[in-house]
């Protein structure tokens, strides 16, 4: 009765150090296990990061061979590009060649042909392409701004225009210098490692497939997938509005399939230039 009375008198104590120290039991140090026998693994952390490291930098060198040879094989397709002046906005300047367009800002006094564009300063390549393979390659380095792909023959090309396959149009663009995306059904944001300084387009009709590349990468960029081309295409180029000159040089690639056309290849007289 009295151990009782003395735990309930304790346990109205604020002094919780005195509560402890009045139990013999408490103050004892608890029962310890002896570890001695007990072997400790190494942590294999290190081991497993170094390891994924070294794998992703395999499957990157795997994959950046892999789109080389792709990028090759494309280039087979290369064609020569000239614009079409007759389709210019009336702001744009083509150079003599018709390999290089920049917006002047300025608009011309030019007629309003049916082939022009009267809104948007985009221009269209002189040849047209059906029921084929074809490739090119058009130079951007330092611009801000640009769009590039592939259109339809029917499309609209006066007042305002929304680039899109449903429209017509298969594009990739640039905006305020590292803003890229291609413009699907919905668009795409990109996200590049690095800025390409030259775009390689190609287009498998029969694949339904419109792809771009950054050459000097090796990497693919964006590939349209199940297109369905019922027209003639052309290559679609804009170098958009900017301050300052901006232009896109059209480079002929020095590869060439066997069977390509005496025309396409070095060496032999035609009314093309090469570089």
């Amino acid at each position: 009765m009295k151990r009782s009375t003395e735990v309930e008198q304790l346990s109205l104590s604020e002094d919780h150090l005195h509560l402890l120290q009045s139990f013999p039991s408490l103050k004892a140090a608890p029962p310890t296990k002896d570890w001695t026998e007990v072997r400790v693994h190494p942590s294999y952390e290190r081991t497993v990061v170094r390891a994924v490291a070294q794998l992703e930098e395999t499957l990157s060198e795997e994959m950046k061979k892999l789109f080389e040879a792709e990028l090759k094989r494309v280039q087979q397709y290369a064609e020569d590009v000239t614009l079409d002046p007759d389709t210019a906005h009336p702001e744009l300047i083509l150079s003599d060649d018709r390999k290089q367009v920049y917006d002047s800002d300025v608009r011309k006094n030019l007629p309003d042909n049916p082939e022009r564009f009267s809104y948007c300063v985009n221009v269209l390549g002189k040849q047209s392409f059906s029921s084929c393979r074809f490739y090119f390659e058009v130079q951007v380095k330092g611009k801000t701004d640009w769009d590039l792909g592939v259109a339809r023959e029917s499309i609209n090309r006066k007042g305002q225009i929304t680039l899109s396959p449903q429209n017509g149009y298969w594009t990739v663009v640039l905006r305020n210098g590292n803003e890229y995306e291609a413009l699907d059904d919905p668009p795409v944001r990109l996200s590049l490692k690095s800025q390409p300084e030259k775009v390689g387009v190609f287009v498998d009709h029969e694949e339904g497939l419109v792809s771009f590349y950054d050459v000097a990468a090796a990497a693919l960029i964006y590939s349209f997938t199940g297109c369905s081309f019922t027209e003639k295409l052309y290559q679609f180029f804009s170098p958009c509005n900017n301050d300052g000159e901006l232009d896109i040089s059209l480079i002929k690639p020095s590869h060439y399939r066997d069977d390509a056309p005496l025309w396409r290849k070095p060496g032999i007289d035609s009314k093309y230039t090469f570089p």
